[in-house]
């Protein structure tokens, strides 16, 4: 890994909300729900455990042993299901440090994972896991350190609670904020401060405007945002890339081509998260250069 030392990259496994999507209509953006991967320095981080961490954990195993960090921002099920599919789990000599806030009944994530795993849910206990688990409590607004990496968690606005996280390191930072509601008057300022000068800022934009304020069927108290807010936000926080997240199910290849267009117009740097999309926030040596870095993408 140590060719990697000073790069600070984001890949997307999963990208939809909700519920796994599969589909012809879905194969350009993806049907998996949240995953993505920082890598980050040395340091491997895993933000969320939806379907698509099955596929990173496919991954990792012509790379094991691995020891990475699992940052979840709540657990509602597509956020969690890929968890017992991760097979880098189940094989010793592996080790994972897994974080999450304590839920609103007290319960920890810990606990929670946990609880997805009994009967009559699933067949196979967590405890079967090989792999060394190691769980730690997110008191939000508290910082996490990893080495050199410095975590920052706010509230988000989510029904049963989530939060936001953000990943300080050279120089570089990058804000993941799914699942959260904006407000009708104003701009919610724990996410202002969380996304603040932020090199690229991972939005949920599960509906658009007109689907948010819907007459007929309204998502008003559904938990979930607009790519519209997100180009708000994004201005008033001066972020320098938006990156479009948490697609509706119901949301196809060509919709999700309409809506990175429209938002393209309103925000230039503006890219739809898809299955396979890797971002680059520091090239190589950027951390110790001094000098303003540009993010870059690959397919």
């Amino acid at each position: 890994m140590s060719n990697m030392k000073n790069l600070f990259t984001i890949h997307f496994w999963g990208v939809r909300g909700s519920i796994a999507s599969p589909g012809p209509e879905t194969v350009r953006y993806g049907g998996n729900t949240p995953c993505v991967e920082m890598r980050v320095g040395n340091e491997r981080l895993i933000f969320d455990g939806g379907t698509g961490l099955r596929i990173l954990g496919q991954s990792l195993l012509s790379q094991m042993p691995v020891e990475a960090h699992m940052l979840f921002t709540h657990s509602h099920w597509d956020h969690i299901q890929g968890f017992p599919f991760f097979i880098p789990a189940f094989v010793k000599g592996n080790r994972f440090h897994i974080y999450g806030a304590i839920a609103p009944n007290g319960s920890t994530v810990e606990q929670r994972l946990t609880d997805q795993m009994l009967h009559p849910n699933f067949p196979v206990p967590l405890r079967i896991m090989g792999a060394e688990l190691k769980f730690y409590d997110v008191h939000v607004g508290k910082k996490i350190e990893i080495g050199e990496i410095v975590i920052e968690s706010a509230q988000l606005n989510h029904p049963g609670e989530a939060i936001g996280y953000r990943v300080n390191w050279g120089g570089g930072s990058a804000a993941y904020i799914t699942d959260t509601e904006h407000f009708p008057d104003r701009l919610d300022e724990n996410v202002l401060q969380l996304v603040r000068n932020a090199d690229v800022m991972i939005y949920d934009a599960t509906y658009t405007d007109e689907e948010y304020n819907s007459p007929r069927s309204s998502k008003v108290g559904w938990g979930h945002s607009t790519w519209q807010e997100g180009v708000k936000l994004a201005l008033a926080a001066n972020v320098k890339k938006l990156v479009i997240f948490h697609h509706d199910p119901l949301h196809n290849d060509d919709f999700l081509d309409q809506v990175g267009e429209q938002a393209a117009q309103a925000f230039p740097d503006t890219i739809m998260a898809r299955e396979g999309l890797s971002i680059q926030v520091l090239p190589i040596n950027a951390a110790n250069s001094g000098t303003p870095q540009q993010t870059s993408i690959s397919a």
